[in-house]
């Protein structure tokens, strides 16, 4: 016998739920989904904290780098990038508008982090690119504002990420220094 489903929760209800948690989960806009389920690998842990270092050691005031840590709240749903920029914000709040997002793919988490996470981000008029880095390969795809979202690829240790969006060019090298 089937069991019936639970009712699709609000973002409202999502957010005072978690505010109780002691991990961050993230909100699909129905329910909430465990952030172990996105990530977890000692690759994806040891990229993230490569990008992250990367970032703030270029990113330039008003800028800043972020890693997981904060919320970006789109379309009704609640993500968590691996790292972002934001720019020109100075709150303490744990909810952000990042000009660029990063998220580190893995086989898990591909499909969403290229679909709905993306079509997520790029829905928030703050959000004007999207980075999707190959966890297994110096290679990232971009998605910008500018371009109408079209895809554009940075493959190879020499390869550079332009950012020209937070005035920010990112050496693939800087991430994957083993390639």
């Amino acid at each position: 016998m089937s069991q019936p489903l639970a009712r699709p929760w609000t973002l409202d209800e999502f957010l005072a739920w978690e505010r109780e948690q002691p991990e961050r989960w993230e909100f699909d806009g129905v329910q909430p989904v465990p952030r172990g389920m996105v990530g977890g690998t000692r690759p994806h842990a040891r990229l993230s904290a490569r990008l992250l270092v990367a970032l703030s050691a270029r990113v330039a005031p008003p800028c800043e780098a972020f890693g997981p840590d904060l919320k970006v709240i789109a379309r009704g749903r609640v993500r968590y990038p691996d790292a972002m920029v934001e720019c020109g914000r100075d709150d303490d709040g744990d909810v952000a508008t990042p000009a660029v997002v990063f998220e580190v793919l893995s086989p898990t988490t591909e499909r969403t982090d290229r679909g709905t996470k993306a079509q997520d981000y790029a829905a928030e008029p703050c959000v004007l690119a999207v980075v999707l880095l190959a966890q297994d390969r110096p290679e990232a795809t971009i998605l910008r504002r500018s371009a109408d979202w079209r895809p554009e690829v940075a493959r190879g240790p020499g390869a550079v990420i332009a950012l020209p969006e937070v005035g920010l060019d990112l050496p693939l090298a800087a991430i994957y220094p083993r390639a």
